[in-house]
């Protein structure tokens, strides 16, 4: 599938690589095994994955299995290992090739090897693997991830999964790497107890009564979907459903909530669920899933982007669970959960990063979705105030971007400081059309597709006709807060930036009713501009900090 060909490296090269340059952490073989595209991962693309598992709620445990359908990209003449991520304790206990054959195979910890003969370059093969065992279990989930075996409210058995960063090989074997999601999408089959529905990803398939009380759901994904997007949810379910007249056309809504929340559900989630998908078609283009529809779904956990399938437990209230992430009242107005994960499936479903470690990607993009949203629903004002206000969840603690090839998640900081930077550089534009744009232009050009944060970089600066490159340096590779210092004298502004990347050049558009637009573009150098009538009311301190992220000293 969408697989990121790079140049192999020897093990030993990339391991001494991640040590050397993690000085806070050193990486294990796990990780590396992990986070990385070694030959045993690269000679193979993932088509599809046809899944199935039975759940024993009492037991804890998990069986089933995941045939894994993929295409040779590099030919092999004799026989080679194929990596498969599968987290203890699960155990694998068969692997066949093409339905005929059973394959040898090892492990270590988490990664297994199958030993299969030699494949014919782009030749279409099959491995089927059955696994089983005692799963790992979510403690505090989405957070920490697992699958998730509790009850609801009436004591009936309730069961998800929660896994992003944790990884899908946590419940079922795959190849673990967000590079690699499968061209051909995926499909999901339980067996679950009959007193129970089973709900997963897409569209429904098939429902059928085996009369020994269970039950088996299929549904299908027809698009590319990442492995930690494929989601069974198992509960006392009951579904509601409606048609969106959206910008590609008719796009089908379903509602799968506990029986219990029906009624509140039925005025609450559509009215939210509208909304967003009016804001976000207009921000950034076609809901990019209309094949597979929309679904919202009771979860246990607060909430996730699950791909056509996104989990909601915000309990049914404004804000992340009534509580304001702004500080300022614009979060209590909208329910954070429905908004934000929703705004994943542009930026992090629709655009996937091949790494963890350009999560930002994901978060920082869909971070600055509620800001777009409170804008297009609320107006600009609200908009501005609400992005000022999440600010202060900044630590500024690492930088966003970690380690590559490891599978390190950079700094929480990828959520408030990459909305805000985007927020910046918005301002910087002065051009919403232009910006609205990049936005639409980014899903349309990466539609479906996985990407790096250096492609996506690029294209900001290729389409806005301003390099950002230092830019994103600064909010992204460092941990620090420039520093926009100025003073007044004879009727001139002198400024410059300080506390930042050499070349930090981030562009300043100061405006208010009346007066003429300041534009101004700062170095590390102190530059002067002559100041027309009235134009030094536009150097207020509170002014450019809550339109860009930084931090503002008047020198005089």
């Amino acid at each position: 599938m969408k697989i990121l060909f790079r140049i192999s490296l020897l093990f030993l090269l990339i391991f001494s690589h991640v040590i050397a340059y993690a000085q806070d952490k050193t990486y294990s073989l796990a990780d590396t095994l992990r986070g990385s595209l070694m030959s045993e991962r690269t000679w193979w693309d993932v088509q599809r994955y046809e899944l199935a598992f039975k759940p024993d709620f009492t037991n804890k445990s998990i069986s089933g299995a995941n045939e894994i359908v993929y295409r040779v990209v590099k030919q092999n003449d004799g026989e080679i290992r194929m990596q498969i991520d599968l987290q203890e304790p699960l155990l694998i206990d068969s692997i066949w090739y093409n339905g005929k054959s059973k394959l040898k195979f090892e492990h270590t910890g988490s990664v297994w090897y199958a030993h299969v003969p030699s494949q014919k370059l782009k030749t279409i093969n099959r491995v089927k693997i059955f696994y089983h065992g005692n799963v790992h279990q979510a403690k505090r989930a989405p957070w920490d991830g697992g699958f998730i075996f509790t009850t609801d409210s009436l004591s009936r058995p309730w069961m998800t999964v929660a896994c992003q960063g944790l990884g899908a090989s946590v419940w079922y074997p795959n190849k673990d790497h967000q590079s690699d999601e499968p061209d051909l999408g995926a499909s999901l089959t339980m067996t679950i107890p009959d007193t129970l529905i089973g709900v997963g990803n897409g569209r429904l398939v098939f429902k059928k009564n085996n009369n020994d009380g269970t039950v088996t759901y299929k549904y299908n994904v027809k698009n590319p979907i990442s492995n930690y997007c494929i989601i069974p949810y198992i509960g006392k379910y009951v579904n509601f459903k409606e048609e969106y007249a959206g910008e590609k056309g008719k796009l089908d809504l379903n509602y799968w909530v506990l029986d219990y929340n029906l009624s509140k559900a039925k005025t609450y989630m559509p009215d939210q669920v509208h909304k967003m998908l009016k804001s976000f078609e207009h921000w950034f283009g076609p809901y990019p899933f209309y094949e597979d529809g929309y679904q919202l779904i009771d979860a246990s956990h607060t909430g996730m982007e699950h791909q056509s399938a996104v989990s909601y437990g915000n309990k049914y209230k404004f804000g992340y669970l009534g509580r304001d992430m702004s500080g300022n009242g614009w979060g209590l107005k909208w329910d954070f959960i429905i908004i934000h994960e929703s705004g994943h499936e542009w930026f992090g479903n629709n655009i996937t990063t091949n790494d963890l470690a350009d999560m930002w990607v994901h978060e920082g993009f869909t971070n600055y979705s509620e800001t777009l949203f409170v804008d297009y629903i609320f107006g600009t004002q609200a908009g501005n105030e609400y992005n000022f206000g999440i600010r202060k969840g900044i630590r500024n603690d690492s930088p966003i971007i970690p380690t590559y090839g490891v599978n390190a998640q950079g700094s929480g900081d990828m959520y408030p400081k990459g909305g805000n930077m985007l927020h910046s550089i918005r301002h910087s534009l002065d051009n919403d059309e232009l910006f609205r744009s990049i936005l639409r232009g980014l899903n349309k050009t990466f539609y479906q597709k996985t990407v790096s944060t250096a492609q996506v970089e690029s294209y900001i600066s290729k389409q806005a006709g301003f390099n950002y490159a230092k830019v994103f340096d600064q909010y992204l590779r460092t941990t620090q807060i420039p520093v926009f210092e100025y003073y007044i004298k004879d009727g001139s502004v002198f400024y410059r930036y300080s506390n930042c990347v050499n070349g930090f050049n981030l562009p300043l558009i100061l405006k208010k009713a009346g007066l003429q637009t300041l534009k101004i573009l700062p170095s590390q150098n102190w530059q002067d501009l002559k100041l027309s009538a009235g134009q030094e009311n536009l150097l207020e301190k509170s002014a450019i900090e809550s339109m860009y992220y930084l931090q503002v000293k008047n020198q005089e």
